[in-house]
Parts: C-alpha cells; structure tokens; sequence
C-alpha cells in the first residue's frame, strides 16, 4: 500500500463503538512498524472480552508487513478467546496485500462494517 501522497504521515487511532451485538472498531493511519505496538496494544485493549469484532479499515492509508501482523494477532486473539473478528471497508492496496500473501482466506474480509456484522451475526458470531 502506498503512503498518502501529502507527505504526511496521518496519526494512528483506534476508535471502537459498542453500539448492536457487535463491536465496531475504527483503526486509521499508517499500519506499519512504527505503529504497531499502539495497535497491537489498542486493538487488545478495546477487543479484550468482546465475542464479535469488526474492524473498520477504510482510514488506514498505508499498511506494511507489521501492519498486517496486528491484524493477524487480532484474529488470533480473538480466535483462541472463541470470538470472531472480521476487516471491513479494506483500502483496495490492502485488499490486494491480503490476497497476495494468503491472509483473505484466514481472515474474513466484507465490503462495509453493515456486511460484517450482519455476516457475522447470522454465521454464528456471537
């Protein structure tokens, strides 16, 4: 995925909202190896207990391989806690790392944070 093309870096967030039997998570800014301990750290913290997650990717802009290793222990965390936990509004140069290494066919990855959950909610998600 390429940075964003005013040179800056934006901030990294996390922004979760427990709204429905799903929580949805925001996470924004640059997913990479500067920023993947607040990630790993954030994404534990505010997913730790949940039974269904959904993170809403559609402002990170730019994600490198320790990007999606955060997102990887997410998966796994919430796997062997035997909750679920799906990607939503993936960035088309994101969507296509997860193809090219494999990870869409471990992770579940939907259109829009409404597909997630409802795909989460009727497979058994929670």
């Amino acid at each position: 995925m390429r940075r964003g093309e005013s040179g800056m870096n934006p901030e990294p967030s996390v922004k979760a909202n427990g709204s429905g039997m799903c929580l949805t998570v925001q996470v924004g800014g640059d997913m990479d190896y500067k920023t993947a301990s607040f990630f790993r750290n954030r994404l534990l913290e505010e997913t730790q207990g949940q039974r269904c997650v959904v993170l809403d990717l559609s402002a990170v802009s730019f994600c490198d391989s320790a990007g999606l290793n955060v997102l990887l222990m997410a998966w796994r965390r919430a796997d062997q806690a035997g909750a679920v936990l799906a990607l939503a509004c993936v960035p088309l140069d994101l969507q296509r790392v997860l193809v090219m290494t494999g990870m869409d066919t471990v992770l579940q990855v939907y259109g829009t944070v409404a597909e997630a959950k409802n795909g989460l909610v009727v497979g058994g998600g929670t």
